[in-house]
């Protein structure tokens, strides 16, 4: 179990056992006992994937949620309306598995930003996608208001990409990355996971890539959400790591930018030999320091279910309260009071820790 003790940097509104902030007209914030406000909203659309990174899950794939079981386009939206409208969200990332699979996805962000925040401003809208397919479906996502895309690439070696993926796909992932960019979807945000003895190589090449393109490559450590037996704290290739290797090539600088609640701390890089490369690039240190302190995301699952961390051993499900007949404000209080009982951190370098049972695809990033 992980301990409840406070940590450095909470702004310290109550503690474990105060009671629930006063409900005002109707609505709460999501704030939990370290006075953390949830101001993200991560929408798990689907568990299904049509990749098979050998990260994530095992070549067979996994056992999908039966159709009944996942939320519908309604009641998706219904949640994210109480999210907006009585719960303080303001901005909304769509995600997966693969969300480009769910065929109404443009249905659902178009319903999500026609909605107003609480500072009566327009829902800020993103989507975490493997790319494929992605170039197709580009035109009709930014005109549903889609204004943000991070696309995931482990490697830019095709026969790399088809081992850790399982998929010949990667001159499809390269296409829509430069779809996304001609698109003016600003900035584009390449995801890339650097594992031990795989893509370690990738580093420099990923982050030329990308600043050639005017691309945000952000690097992201390695967590144990996959396969049980893919993951060892003593393995992976650390943040650290992966900004010593970027040294070798690029003189990087911390960027004068606040990070805010901002998961990368971001590095301007120019290039040592290369001086015309020059951009951000990200690293998310998730494992080796962790920024939970500063956590503002709330997660909805495909089935329904609230989770306040990544790494949650325990969710709340809304999914049977909305088909029995629940109403907006009794959905919102249960899940504020969720909310409110958000552990101070993730607890990965706690003795005790333990995976959680969902797998990443069937959380959603």
């Amino acid at each position: 179990m992980t301990t409840q003790l406070p940590l450095p940097g909470f702004p310290g509104r109550g503690g474990p056992g105060t009671p629930p902030p006063p409900r005002i007209d109707g609505a709460r914030e999501l704030v939990d006992t370290y006075g953390r406000v949830a101001r993200d909203l991560r929408v798990s659309l689907t568990d299904r994937c049509n990749l098979r990174c050998t990260y994530c899950m095992p070549a067979e794939g996994l056992e999908w949620l039966p159709t009944e079981a996942s939320l519908t386009d309604e009641e998706v939206i219904r949640l994210i309306t109480i999210a907006v409208t009585r719960l303080g969200i303001r901005q909304i990332r769509f995600t997966g598995g693969e969300p480009l699979l769910r065929k109404s996805l443009e249905k659902i962000i178009a319903a999500t930003t026609a909605l107003r925040t609480d500072e009566g401003q327009p829902v800020s809208t993103a989507l975490t996608t493997n790319g494929l397919g992605l170039p197709r479906r580009l035109p009709g996502l930014q005109e549903a208001g889609l204004e943000r895309v991070n696309i995931s690439l482990d490697t830019l070696d095709r026969e790399r990409y088809t081992r850790l993926t399982r998929r010949d796909r990667l001159p499809d992932v390269l296409a829509a990355i430069d779809a996304a960019v001609a698109a003016g979807m600003h900035p584009v945000k390449v995801n890339s996971v650097i594992m031990p003895g795989v893509n370690e190589a990738d580093i420099v090449p990923l982050a030329e890539y990308c600043l050639d393109r005017g691309a945000q490559l952000r690097f992201i450590e390695q967590m144990p959400l996959g396969p049980r037996d893919k993951w060892r704290r003593e393995d992976m290739v650390t943040a650290d790591q992966i900004l010593e290797q970027l040294r070798t090539a690029f003189v990087l600088s911390p960027a004068e930018e606040p990070r805010g609640a901002a998961p990368a701390a971001l590095w301007e890089a120019r290039g040592v030999d290369k001086q015309e490369l020059h951009g951000s690039i990200g690293v998310i240190a998730s494992v080796t320091r962790p920024f939970c302190g500063d956590c503002d995301r709330t997660r909805l699952t495909t089935d329904g279910a609230i989770r306040t961390c990544l790494f949650s051993r325990t969710e709340t499900s809304l999914r049977e309260l909305i088909r029995g007949g629940a109403g907006d404000a009794e959905l919102a209080a249960i899940w504020a009071g969720a909310m409110w009982g958000k552990l101070p951190g993730h607890g990965i370098d706690d003795p005790g820790f333990l995976q959680p049972d969902r797998p990443m695809s069937a959380i959603g990033g």
